[in-house]
């Protein structure tokens, strides 16, 4: 993410194979992403959230399960003829090196950053 400097904002988007602007596209597919993985955000549903705890809580391992735990297929890398590596959204983003199974991440310690 790029945020205030004009530069950056600029050099990140000479970078991209998908976009040469800003755009609300990649947003929208994440709100839709998030829609389809979390039943508590469809629209006319009996699972919605009466506390707001638990929807935040079941948002958060939504958001962060499917960044560090499910390849996406437009992200995978070609690494030889006819061979592709899987990447997740957080392995495009430099933060991970490998796609983690659910139970790495689930007993993974959480760590707050100051």
């Amino acid at each position: 993410m790029i945020f205030g400097d004009p530069a950056k904002v600029k050099e990140a988007l000479s970078h991209s194979l998908v976009s040469k602007e800003i755009n609300t596209d990649f947003i929208e597919r994440q709100n839709g992403t998030d829609r389809n993985r979390n039943a508590r955000k469809v629209r006319k549903t009996y699972c919605f959230s009466k506390d707001w705890n638990m929807h935040e809580s079941v948002t958060y391992f939504t958001i962060y399960s499917y960044n560090f735990c499910w390849p996406v297929r437009t992200l995978q890398i070609k690494v030889a003829d006819e061979k592709y590596q899987a990447q997740t959204p957080a392995m495009a983003a430099g933060l991970t090196d490998h796609v983690w199974p659910l139970s790495e991440w689930l007993t993974l310690p959480a760590v707050q950053r100051k």
